[in-house]
């Protein structure tokens, strides 16, 4: 019987695109971007209507930046994922540049002795949040191509170091602290998954946890704060007011809350409620379930990511596992601080919960790290399939050969007289 080839199956004959997308991981964002829809709307009708005169101004605001988000989403998730390796170093330059001109006077917007923002006609736009993307989306791509180089020896490990440096420095300058630790952190995080000896990893990590604090200690503001963290209510009526107001809330809250809008805190107790510390809110409405069920989703989602970075790495795809790894640590890191600032563990920094503050460049940085992570599982996928499918056709072409080889079992012998044909 002849047996012929079977031809290799092109993958969209088979399968639509949709069927590689992370339904899961889409379904997970969507429900935080619900649960910070709201939160916003329940902590600022208040504020907001005694500041502008309507209740819904800023979720009219959030639901803005969410469909510029979507829309941000959409483009990064278009773009293969190569062009993000290659292309790093210009990204670095975007970053550089935009921290830099936020520092400059009558550019960057200066609110509540910070500097960090850039005045973009009606909009305005964190440097830092935009800072954040580009950074990983560099050093994901530069471990990737240097990694050999890092792992050998300290010298490798000089040029990000200062890059970093840089960085941070630029961040301290606005000053941004808690961008600057969460950035750091995430570096840090990525050159250990890199390969990073784990003694030189520790000198690093000790080294950087001892600036860090130094800058903190020398600084008079954050010298205040952590004194006022320690004991937040020698001081209740003035530094540690925020924080306090804050711990009533959760005391309220208790196990499962007052109620969507029924939140007192919000009633200009705690100030600007739905940016930094909307989770006092959420814990005063929800109580203690519905804190739990928040800080549940964001656990979900990050071991999601988490999964995707180890599934790349497993592909040898280094520059996917790396930007993954890093885009977990930063919404971890990003999370913890900000509850643990809002609950009274850390001392009071200024960082947004991703989708749930409200703060429109938190909001569009955030979507576009999720694109990103949608499209390197997309390709990993894809990537997987067509393995896959290789086995399948290598598979295929063995079992051919072996049908078309003759075996010895059913060899029929020929005579070599006559004789005993006739006999």
């Amino acid at each position: 019987m002849k047996i012929s080839a079977i031809p290799p199956v092109p993958m969209k004959s088979y399968q639509s695109w949709a069927s590689h997308v992370d339904w899961t991981l889409l379904a997970l964002i969507a429900t935080l971007i619900s649960f910070g829809l709201v939160a916003v709307a329940s902590s600022s009708v208040s504020y907001a209507e005694n500041l502008y005169g309507d209740s819904w101004f800023f979720v009219k605001r959030y639901l803005l930046f969410l469909s510029m988000g979507t829309f941000v989403a959409l483009t990064v998730a278009s773009i293969p994922v190569r062009m993000w390796e290659r292309y790093g170093s210009m990204l670095l330059i975007v970053a550089l540049a935009l921290l830099l001109v936020v520092l400059i006077p009558g550019i960057g917007k200066r609110v509540n002795g910070s500097q960090r923002w850039l005045q973009l006609g009606v909009m305005t736009l964190q440097a830092s949040e935009v800072a954040k993307f580009c950074m990983i989306v560099f050093f994901a791509s530069f471990l990737a191509r240097r990694r050999e180089e890092i792992i050998a020896n300290w010298q490798g490990l000089v040029k990000p170091l200062m890059v970093l440096a840089v960085v941070v420095l630029l961040l301290l300058l606005e000053p941004d602290f808690g961008s600057s630790v969460v950035l750091a952190g995430t570096v840090m995080a990525m050159l250990f998954m890199a390969g990073v000896h784990l003694a030189k990893f520790a000198v690093l990590l000790v080294f950087g946890l001892g600036a860090l604090s130094l800058m903190a200690i020398l600084s008079p503001y954050r010298m205040q704060r952590l004194i006022t963290f320690l004991d937040p209510w020698k001081d209740q009526f003035d530094s540690g007011y925020q924080l306090t107001q804050s711990l009533i809330a959760f005391g309220r809250g208790e196990w499962f809350g007052l109620g969507l809008g029924n939140s007192v805190q919000k009633l200009f107790y705690l100030p600007e409620a739905h940016t930094d510390f909307i989770v006092a809110i959420i814990a005063e409405e929800t109580g203690l379930i519905g804190v739990t069920v928040l800080l549940a989703v964001f656990a979900v989602l990050v071991a999601r990511i988490f999964a995707i970075s180890q599934t790349a790495l497993r592909q040898n795809a280094l520059f996917s596992g790396l930007a993954a790894f890093a885009v977990a640590v930063m919404f971890a890191g990003q999370a913890f601080i900000n509850v643990g600032v809002a609950s009274g563990l850390l001392p009071t920094k200024g960082l947004t919960m991703p989708f749930i503050s409200y703060g429109g460049s938190s909001l569009l940085a955030c979507c576009a790290l999720m694109g990103l992570v949608m499209r390197l599982d997309w390709e990993l996928k894809i990537a997987g399939v067509e393995a896959t499918n290789r086995t399948k056709e290598k598979k295929a072409a063995k079992r051919k050969a072996r049908a078309i080889k003759p075996s010895k079992q059913s060899d029929v012998a020929i005579p070599s007289d006559l004789s005993e044909v006739a006999a």
